[in-house]
């Protein structure tokens, strides 16, 4: 199986030495990356870092400010230069009808240009978009509405929420080709390396190999440090692995 990693996992790392984050996850056997912010590097570094290290880029996480008319060339000049392919919106402020409404504006026009430039455009879940907001709607349910965007589904932030996430990945379908991989604690909402939290990790993970959905391996508690946290994720993903294919 192939697995990538969501760099905001080693962000004690990236801060200073992205170029060791990436050298380090691509040693550890992870097959590609989804950065979560550049380290303030060019393109044409960060385009150099995968390639000395042999690891993809599966996406990015980048706020949708990027997108705005004024950002939206150099935002196309960027990504297209590391090769990215999935530009993944974050999470953004969606509360109120009016601030979905801007929303939808800005992706109504950059989704075109990232279309002709290769790029999809998702939209990157955490629980409170499963829970009604104070005007009464679900973000996740207006998102699913009143756009076409793709959908890169948390696992752990929707089974917070009270979701089974693999229902809910069989609900959006074709809406999603990229989940993140992740654990956690239900009682204090807090990750978790894989494995060690509460949520079905094995049966998304099974799902995802059926439908063919790209997994990013998620884990954010820094526990000791980044590197060792997503090194045991990686190696409970490897030993299943090995125990199928016994």
């Amino acid at each position: 199986m192939n697995y990538g990693l969501q760099l905001y996992s080693v962000r004690d790392v990236t801060g200073t030495d992205i170029e060791k984050a990436i050298r380090e996850v691509a040693a550890m056997g992870y097959s590609y990356v989804e950065f979560a912010g550049f380290g303030g590097k060019s393109a044409k570094e960060i385009r150099s870092y995968l390639d000395t290290y042999g690891i993809e880029i599966s996406g990015t996480h980048s706020g949708v400010g990027e997108l705005e008319e004024k950002n939206i060339d150099a935002t196309l000049e960027y990504h297209t230069t590391i090769g990215n392919k999935n530009f993944i919106i974050p999470g953004a402020s969606l509360g109120t009808r009016a601030e979905l409404e801007k929303f939808y504006e800005i992706i109504e026009k950059a989704q075109p240009k990232l279309k002709d430039a290769g790029i999809a455009l998702h939209y990157h879940n955490h629980s409170h978009e499963f829970i009604p907001t104070a005007e009464g709607y679900l973000i996740h349910d207006e998102l699913q509405k009143h756009t076409n965007l793709l959908f890169e589904i948390d696992t752990f932030w929707a089974f917070n929420a009270g979701l089974d996430p693999v229902e809910l990945l069989k609900k959006l379908k074709d809406r999603v080709k990229v989940i993140h991989l992740k654990d956690g604690k239900i009682d204090t909402h807090e990750g978790r390396s894989l494995g060690l939290g509460d949520a079905p990790v094995k049966a998304v993970r099974e799902y995802a190999i059926d439908n063919g959905l790209t997994m990013v391996v998620e884990s954010e508690s820094l526990s000791p440090d980044g590197l060792s946290e997503v090194r045991r994720c990686i190696d409970f993903l490897k030993a299943l692995d090995k125990e199928e294919n016994r």
